[in-house]
């Protein structure tokens, strides 16, 4: 039985991975959990799964949860706790499921106690990424990523020799905006931006995938993820999202990974790698499907694509720049504060005042990540006061 930790069990990776540990009788045993600030439903699973340690990043929530649980449990509180509940002796896996780069220090906590990583969280690796891989390098831990297009580069790639790899295609479904005039994102509701055409996805993750930021932003994890030049990362829209990645190699072949649009395989895989063990989740039904279609993104229509390319090409601390920059921004959109195509033009504001630090140490990308994130409130403030 794999003892599994879950950081951000109240998101929607996160409830995806209980749905499959729930399911699978006798094969896990979940040991930490820990959320933000959803004390109810962390309440309810912490009643439900009867992990030992438990962790709330809203420390002023802290007493709302220990009041909320029917039977006593071993609270923390804070980064640090969540940092504790990652390192805890006993875990097998921790999932790392916490959006944003407040999951950079719970992930360098598990990776310093020597735990298998299943990755859901990409803006850790795409601003210190290479602090990141270097670490789990040294210390012979490994990381699965869990988003799809990661998990299926990864089955693709397998333990094959990476001189050998030309080209990874990295997959896209293109976004609830692909067919839309760009002139109209601005006047689109929040609700049309929000509603992706095929996966069900937290309000931030959703407005990336709007903008593309997403798929710009996985690029960078992934060269970081698979030791892979940005140069040999091509996107690809494919609205069908049955084929989730597809690796070139240098004799011309291809591999392809598939499987139905459903997060929880990829979770499924991640938590149970090594071994292929048998699930009763969907499977792709070829009789119905009638089309797979391939397009080339319009870097145009989505700058933030060209964007990320760019930062990825120049490093440093360019890329945590660009990723806490865009953070904020999005939150600024969901505030109703700043308008969709408002947020790569304030990022690029940003990057054009970052003075970029070629080899940075940990603490310097969490200060850029706190500075970025002031300077777009800095920005904002000055357009809204026109």
């Amino acid at each position: 039985m794999k003892k599994i930790v879950i950081l951000g069990s109240t998101g929607s990776v996160g409830t995806n991975a209980l749905r499959v540990i729930a399911k699978e009788i006798g094969a896990f045993r979940v040991v930490g959990l820990t959320a933000h600030s959803n004390v109810r439903l962390l309440a309810a699973q912490a009643k439900r799964f009867r992990p030992r340690l438990l962790a709330l990043g809203d420390a002023s929530r802290y007493n709302e949860l220990k009041r909320a649980l029917k039977k006593p449990q071993k609270v923390l509180k804070g980064i640090e706790g969540i940092s504790e509940v990652a390192s805890m002796k006993e875990a097998d896996i921790v999932l790392v499921a916490i959006s944003g780069t407040s999951a950079i220090l719970p992930l360098i906590s598990a990776i310093r106690a020597k735990k298998q990583i299943a990755l859901a969280n990409k803006e850790s690796i795409v601003s210190a990424g290479k602090i990141i891989m270097n670490m789990a390098r040294s210390r012979n831990v490994k990381i699965i990523p869990v988003d799809s297009e990661h998990n299926s580069i990864f089955q693709c790639i397998n333990e094959r020799d990476k001189r050998d790899i030309n080209k990874i295609f990295l997959m896209g479904t293109g976004g609830p905006l692909k067919n839309i005039s760009r002139n109209i994102f601005d006047k689109l509701k929040r609700s049309s931006i929000l509603a992706h055409p095929v996966w069900k996805m937290g309000k931030k993750i959703s407005v990336d995938s709007a903008t593309m930021m997403n798929k710009g932003l996985e690029v960078i994890e992934a060269s970081h993820l698979f030791n892979a030049d940005v140069s040999k990362i091509e996107i690809l829209l494919h609205p069908e999202a049955v084929i989730h990645s597809m690796i070139e190699f240098a004799d011309g072949n291809i591999i392809a990974n598939l499987f139905y649009p459903d997060m929880k395989l990829p979770i499924f895989h991640a938590l149970n790698y090594p071994e292929r063990r048998a699930s009763r989740l969907p499977r792709v039904d070829f009789s119905k499907l009638k089309n797979v279609s391939f397009q080339i993104p319009d870097r145009r229509k989505f700058p933030s694509l060209g964007l990320c390319y760019k930062v990825a090409k120049a490093g440093g601390t360019y890329p945590a720049c660009l990723n806490s920059a865009n953070e904020q921004a999005v939150g600024l959109y969901l505030e109703k504060k700043l308008n969709l195509t408002g947020i790569v033009d304030i990022v690029k504001k940003v990057l054009s005042r970052h003075k970029n630090i070629a080899q940075p140490s940990l603490d310097e990308i969490l200060y850029v990540d706190k500075w970025a994130k002031e300077e777009v409130n800095k920005l904002s403030s000055l357009l809204q006061a026109r």
